[in-house]
């Protein structure tokens, strides 16, 4: 016993290791178990929630259910919040819950209390295993769920790791990858950084380590990325990067598992479905619980570092990530816009862009006259 011990916690803690086996529980829809001190919390992401579930959750917790929802999406109930908050479930009603985390127009039918440590850790879970940010808990006996066979965390674990896994990245194999526009070019492998997933940089050329290093930060977009959306100018501003850097001086480009700002890929595609309705980019995100923007980048800044690069020119519209950048320890020197295609198809969500996060692409679409 000692030394399989010894060997999880080489692996990186048996605390961390907790919260991606919880992580992977939540993914597949299995309920969880969130503790601390003799407190515990079930925890079923609505995603999964059927009324079999329902009614085993219900008799568990005999009426003591409730549904935690983000501030965003509590907004969107009719409520002007700034913090997450629970509805309580006396019985709990996987239609009810339904339409409470995601139907459009729905409204508030209950009052909204504040969240405990345990309620703030299931949120988190839910946020980290990328399904909807949304939660029926229960407060159960340990004798209630014995012998269940559900995975257990901590919750002072779960506070802890998004910091630890952005400090803990690291390079696990790297091979040369001519690309189209840019046959000098090598991928490094990385773990690490955002969950469990694994981020790339992109060696373009030979850059000069002793110079500012031009840099992009690309958060991954299959749609675009692949498949060559018209929703977005994520494709076209990532093959003009690794082109650019090819012709020039050569460049980092780090491609970031970010997909959906942080959302994650089934929730990126919920929003186009609303953006299909009318919202734009931000107010659907809003819709299914989220805020603007989950994604980090301090650990971008950890992945240049380890490849040699202290100072950098950025390639981007976003002074979130040059913020981050320069956050993190590397030398921001200049930074440059970078534009795709304007299509009638990607314009509310370029002009969204700009006047809701602030980004740099007035050049390509202009404020509004008078603004």
């Amino acid at each position: 016993m000692t030394e399989g011990k010894t060997i999880l916690e080489l692996d990186g803690g048996l605390s961390r290791i907790a919260v991606e086996r919880v992580i992977a529980e939540m993914r597949s829809g299995r309920p969880i178990v969130v503790k601390s001190g003799r407190s515990q919390l079930l925890v079923q992401g609505v995603e999964a929630l059927d009324q079999r579930r329902a009614d085993i959750i219900g008799g568990l917790a005999n009426r003591r259910s409730r549904l935690l929802l983000p501030a965003p999406r509590l907004r969107r109930l009719g409520m002007d919040r700034s913090r997450p908050g629970a509805i309580a479930l006396p019985i709990v009603d996987s239609g009810r819950v339904a339409k409470l985390a995601l139907e459009i127009g729905a409204r508030i039918d209950a009052p909204v209390a504040a969240l405990g440590k345990l309620d703030h850790a299931a949120l988190e879970l839910a946020r980290l295993s990328l399904v909807l940010p949304a939660v029926v808990v229960a407060n159960v006996s340990a004798r209630a769920i014995e012998g269940a066979g559900l995975a257990r965390v901590e919750a002072s674990a779960v506070e802890a790791y998004r910091g630890l896994r952005a400090q803990d990245i690291h390079i696990v194999s790297r091979a040369p990858v001519p690309l189209e526009g840019a046959p000098d070019t090598e991928f490094v492998v990385f773990r690490g950084g955002e969950g469990l997933r694994d981020q790339v940089a992109i060696i373009v050329g030979k850059p000069d380590l002793s110079e500012p290093v031009t840099v992009r930060l690309h958060s991954a977009c299959l749609t675009g990325d692949l498949f060559g959306s018209l929703k977005c100018d994520c494709g076209d501003q990532l093959r003009y990067t690794a082109r650019h850097m090819a012709e020039n001086t050569g460049g980092v480009l780090l491609y970031l598992d970010q997909e959906g700002r942080g959302n994650g890929f089934s929730n990126k595609i919920r929003a186009y479905e609303l953006q299909s309705r009318g919202f734009d980019t931000y107010d659907a995100d809003e819709t299914l619980g989220f805020g603007q923007d989950q994604r980090g980048f301090g650990f971008a800044a950890e992945m240049l570092k380890q490849l040699g690069v202290k100072r950098a020119r950025v390639m981007t519209n976003n002074p979130a990530k040059i913020a981050a950048l320069e956050a993190g320890g590397v030398e921001v020197v200049s930074h440059e816009r970078i534009h795709g295609r304007k299509t009638d198809h990607n314009i509310r969500y370029l002009e969204a862009k700009r006047d809701r996060a602030g980004h740099l692409i007035d050049a390509v679409i202009p404020p509004v006259a008078g603004e």
